[in-house]
């Protein structure tokens, strides 16, 4: 990951100025590690709500995060006003930096993100894949940590076999059934088969949670 330290001006829009400067930027896809300092003006989405609030006065940054990709952003805000009241929520266009704003941004090269309708959800959701540049590094660092597990023994640590598996999203890992072998004809059941899926194309992470069909609460 690149980190980059970024400051804005007066008068500057908040989420247009990341986006832009995004756009920019040769990786395609970045993260926000740090926000803060001031707006006159916020705009922002509260849960459930289809359109963004708008707030103003002298208001404080005291946390922004989110995700950001060339077509768009997703970034939450949550802000203080001068009798300490905290509003937050998902950061709209028309959000102005009062007198500055401090910020660090993380560009991840191994990665892309977009941004794409989700019929589930009604919005528009984050897509992510591995940089076709970077699938052998990745084969390789799979491998050698299913390798560390024990994974060619008859019973490997799940935890560990789980571990490599979360860390390369393109890697499939299911129990094995009874197999024949063909040189004894005899079986062997219980092993861990590793098949490296769909390196034809761009990786592609799956949805997780409780319950991914739903959408989220606020959303």
């Amino acid at each position: 990951m690149k980190v980059i330290p970024l400051r804005l001006g007066p008068g500057d829009d908040l989420r247009l100025a990341l986006e832009g400067w995004m756009g920019q930027q040769g990786e395609q896809a970045g993260c926000l590690l740090s926000g803060i300092d001031s707006l006159s003006v916020a705009r922002i989405r509260l849960a459930g709500q289809q359109q963004p609030s708008r707030l103003s006065g002298d208001l404080e940054i005291l946390s922004l995060a989110g995700t950001l990709s060339r077509d768009g952003s997703h970034l939450h805000i949550a802000v203080a006003d001068s009798r300490g009241q905290v509003v937050g929520g998902h950061l709209a266009h028309g959000s102005l930096v009062r007198t500055t704003a401090e910020l660090v941004v993380g560009l991840l090269p191994e990665w892309t993100f977009r941004r794409e309708h989700d019929g589930a959800t009604g919005w528009r959701e984050l897509v992510i894949e591995s940089r076709g540049g970077d699938r052998s590094k990745a084969i390789s660092r799979r491998d050698s940590c299913l390798r560390s597990c024990g994974v060619t023994q008859p019973k490997p640590s799940p935890a560990c076999v789980h571990s490599c598996v979360t860390q390369t999203p393109t890697v499939m890992l299911a129990r094995a059934g009874p197999r024949k072998d063909p040189a004894t004809g005899g079986t062997a059941s219980g092993r861990w088969e590793i098949a490296a899926a769909m390196w034809s194309g761009p990786a592609r992470v799956p949805v997780v949670g409780s319950n991914p069909v739903q959408p989220a609460p606020g959303r």
